[in-house]
């Protein structure tokens, strides 16, 4: 009977021992599922991402998102996101990157960043017969940021920001707004002067919405874009990154920056 008895503690321990040698971590797929990439953007910032006539979300920095979710067998997951509580997002798991035009410069010790992908700057668009020309003829004018921007930061950021600032200080008023369409209605209508924003998305409003605007020759900043991932989180950076540098040796990354009429803005690979 002892015998009998030893016998099966043995086995007992020899089944807890092989179970516990291929357990599966909780936070990792189950054999035969797929892993979700969950990406957060802002749906109203074209052409990196926003949502088209249809309602479908499109832009450059998805389809790259899309690619790179294909190449590694993730199921990709677009996730509106407002841009004021994209870190909360972001911290919370709820998404796992912010992939939207998302500028790394001054941002360098809050994400983990992967490699700039766009170089960009911050610009001025004025209605075409405003008057307005260089950016000395904004003085005692109202200027809209979007709120969170790079030019909200490039306007009002207090380390060696000194013509910004000062820039800034001639203007009857900066007004803060959540998205550019408000923005542009604000601008056409008369409610304001100029916008300051990203000169990508810049370009995508003044030709889509047709005569009536124009950027001005001076920029206020200069920055990259980067995809932007909870700080420590190494190896989904690196992952995401590795994807990329592929997508350019092939040439599947320009191809897509080309069809967004993005070709002169990349960097990745230059």
């Amino acid at each position: 009977m002892k015998r009998i008895l030893s016998c099966l503690l043995a086995i007992l321990m020899m089944t807890l021992a092989f179970a516990g040698c291929s357990s599966t971590p909780a936070d990792a797929p189950a054999d035969g599922e797929t892993k979700t990439f969950t990406v957060g953007f802002d749906a109203a910032f074209p052409p990196y991402g926003y949502a088209d006539e249809n309602g479908e979300y499109v832009g450059f920095d998805l389809d790259l998102a899309a690619e790179v979710a294909k190449r590694n067998n993730w199921e990709l997951v677009l996730k509106p996101i407002d841009w004021n509580a994209k870190d909360m997002q972001l911290d919370s798991g709820a998404i796992d990157c912010i992939w939207n035009g998302f500028t790394s410069n001054g941002r360098e010790d809050s994400y983990t960043w992967s490699k700039p992908y766009v170089d960009n700057s911050q610009v001025i668009v004025v209605r075409a017969d405003a008057g307005i020309a260089k950016l000395t003829d904004l003085a005692d004018k109202t200027v809209i940021v979007q709120t969170e921007s790079s030019a909200e930061a490039a306007l009002t950021a207090e380390e060696d920001n000194d013509a910004n600032l000062a820039l800034a200080a001639t203007f009857k008023k900066l007004e803060r707004v959540p998205d550019y369409n408000t923005a542009f209605m604000k601008l056409e209508s008369g409610a304001a002067d100029a916008v300051a924003m990203d000169v990508g998305v810049a370009n995508y409003q003044v030709t889509s919405r047709g005569e009536g605007f124009v950027i001005l020759d001076e920029t206020i900043s200069e920055e990259q874009y980067g995809v932007g991932f909870k700080l420590g989180n190494t190896e989904l950076r690196d992952t995401v990154e590795a994807t990329l540098d592929a997508m350019v040796a092939d040439g599947t990354f320009t191809k897509i920056a080309e069809e967004w009429g993005l070709s002169d803005a990349v960097c990745l690979g230059k």
